[in-house]
This record gives C-alpha cells, sequence and structure tokens, in this order.
C-alpha cells in the first residue's frame, strides 16, 4: 500500500531553529525507557498537575458538566469521583502515546493482554469498521491491537509540519496506513479492499452531516451520519467494537474486541446513529473514567439558536 500521500520527513526539520523540539523529543523518549510502573506514576502525577492548571480545571469543568448531562440519575459524589480519575488519566494519556509511538513490540506485549481478536481475524476479507471510541488510553489500544492486525488508521492533521510528520511515524506503528479523518473516499476504498479503518463516530463534530440522537443521558445529542455512508457504500462491512483499558491494578492494559454488530435490518442514518450510540455508550462503560470527557460532546444543538448546554 503506498504511503506517498502521508506526510514526508524534510531536511529543514533538522535546521537549528527546530533543535528544542528534538531535545524535547529525546527527553520524552529516554523517560519512556524507565520502567513501567515508574512511567504509571509519572503519568498519575502529570494528571495531578494537569487538573491544578487553569487550562485542566476549564477541561474540568467540561468533563463535571459532560457527566451531568449524560448520567442525571448519578449520585454527584459518584460523579465527581469519575472526574477526578478522569482527570489523572489525561497525564497517563501523555506517557502512553509516547509507549504506543516509541516501545517496541516486546515491551507491548509484556504490559499488555487481548481478547476477542478472533473477532478481526474472522472477518479480514471483509472490511470491518473497528470502532475505536475516545478512550484516553486509545493510542497505546491501537498498539496493542495493531501488533495482531494492523488496520488503516484516521487522523487529524496537525498544524504543526514537524509534529503532524511524527505523530503519522508513531501511528504507523499500528496501521498499514493513515488517512485524513475527512477522506471518506479513502475510507470506503480501503474497506471495499478488505481493510480494517479505525472508526470513532463518538464526538460531536458540529452540525453539517450530523443528526440529534440520544446519547446517554441527552437525547438529542448532535452525531455524526458519516457511519450510514461508510456502511452504505461497503455494505459488506462488519462493524467491530473494541476498548482498550488500563487495569486497576497497575499491571497494564487490556483490550476486549467485541463481536460484529449487525446493522443490516436499519436503512436510514437516524436509526443507523442510534444504534451507533448505543454501541459506543455500551463501550464507554467498561472503563467511564477513561473516557474523553474533556471534550465539549453535547455542544451542537438541533436549533442552532437554543442556548449552550455549557453556559
Amino acid at each position: 500500500m503506498s504511503k506517498n500521500h502521508l506526510p514526508q520527513f524534510e531536511k529543514s526539520y533538522l535546521y537549528p531553529k527546530h533543535w528544542g523540539f528534538w531535545l524535547a523529543v529525546g527527553l520524552f523518549w529516554l523517560i519512556l525507557c524507565l520502567p513501567y510502573p515508574v512511567l504509571r506514576k509519572i503519568g498519575l502525577g502529570l494528571g495531578w498537575l494537569f487538573s491544578k492548571l487553569s487550562v485542566g480545571k476549564r477541561r474540568a469543568k467540561i468533563a463535571r458538566r459532560n457527566l451531568e448531562l449524560a448520567f442525571p440519575q448519578m449520585p454527584e459524589t459518584e460523579r465527581e469521583k469519575i472526574l477526578q480519575e478522569n482527570l489523572q488519566s489525561v497525564g497517563m494519556a501523555i506517557i502512553e502515546t509516547g509507549m504506543a509511538w516509541f516501545w517496541s513490540d516486546r515491551r507491548i506485549k509484556k504490559w499488555s493482554t487481548i481478547e476477542g481478536i478472533e473477532h478481526l481475524k474472522n472477518h479480514a476479507k471483509d472490511g470491518i469498521i473497528l470502532v475505536g471510541v475516545h478512550f484516553l488510553t486509545l493510542e497505546i489500544g491501537a498498539r496493542i491491537v495493531g501488533i495482531e492486525h494492523q488496520g488503516v488508521g484516521v487522523y487529524r492533521p496537525n498544524d504543526n509540519p514537524i509534529f503532524n510528520w511524527l505523530q503519522v511515524w508513531g501511528r504507523l506503528r499500528s496501521n498499514k496506513d493513515m488517512v485524513d479523518r475527512k477522506d471518506l473516499r479513502s475510507m470506503i476504498r480501503a474497506l471495499k479492499h478488505g481493510e480494517t479503518i479505525w472508526y470513532a463516530p463518538d464526538h460531536d463534530y458540529g452540525r453539517k452531516n450530523a443528526v440529534f440522537v440520544p446519547f446517554f443521558g441527552v437525547k438529542d445529542a448532535g452525531t455524526t451520519s458519516g457511519t450510514s455512508y461508510l456502511l452504505r457504500s461497503s455494505p459488506n462491512s462488519k462493524v467491530v467494537p473494541f476498548a482498550p483499558l488500563r487495569k486497576a491494578d497497575g499491571s497494564g492494559y487490556h483490550v476486549s474486541i467485541s463481536p460484529a454488530v449487525d446493522f443490516s435490518d436499519l436503512d436510514n442514518a437516524t436509526d443507523i446513529a442510534i444504534r451507533m450510540n448505543q454501541v459506543v455508550e455500551k463501550e464507554i462503560m467498561k472503563g467511564v473514567s477513561q473516557y474523553m470527557w474533556l471534550h465539549r460532546r453535547f455542544k451542537t444543538r438541533p436549533d442552532a439558536h437554543s442556548p449552550s448546554l455549557y453556559d
């Protein structure tokens, strides 16, 4: 599979003005050489530090509101406990991204387990829409799965060309290829060739190409209609969800891959989005505190003039 469309390394990236960036990458790599139990402590410490910074406090406010909207019947004390664990997970996500990009396969395997890989192997020729919801562990989870079953990653290009090259380089440790998240044609082409596409339909991507359907406690959450487009264009593809979770005892990670979900009885974007949100909810409930609640999931309202849920 040709990767000529991906960002290429440029000699200019080695110019002196970029030496600070490469020094930071080198220091990060050295930190990643530390034993995993030490990295875990560093990650949790970074999460604590994040929660004390102004940006962390702003994000915590968003996450608290998301949990309130998603679980209105849950006691506030329980939601607050989830929030604090979630903020710690932010720091771990930084460390886990480095692990995913720089660790060897041997080291990844040492600290991870995976179940349900047969759900990918059994449909290897059909084309698979691998539903990887936005857990904070998604980068390390993708690497764990990629060792056993490589797919085509979907990503958002970064404005910084050097970091953009680095993130693609790192994610190619897990994937055969990478495509821009807006490039639906390339996704469909890959599915028709029997490839596995990483797909995250759980964020609020704005009003364009969205339908408003239930998601947890919000009855009219803006949800991408892209799932129906992919299924219509590649009707033989299988939808397979997975959840990559950090083990509570500090012994690493466990990835659970669920059986394929049948969408064949549905033929319109709204019903497909409803079922997909149900799939996403089921996966999130496996590790609520590790989900990316810091994103304004319910920012787009059915009526553009309706007041924001975050005011």
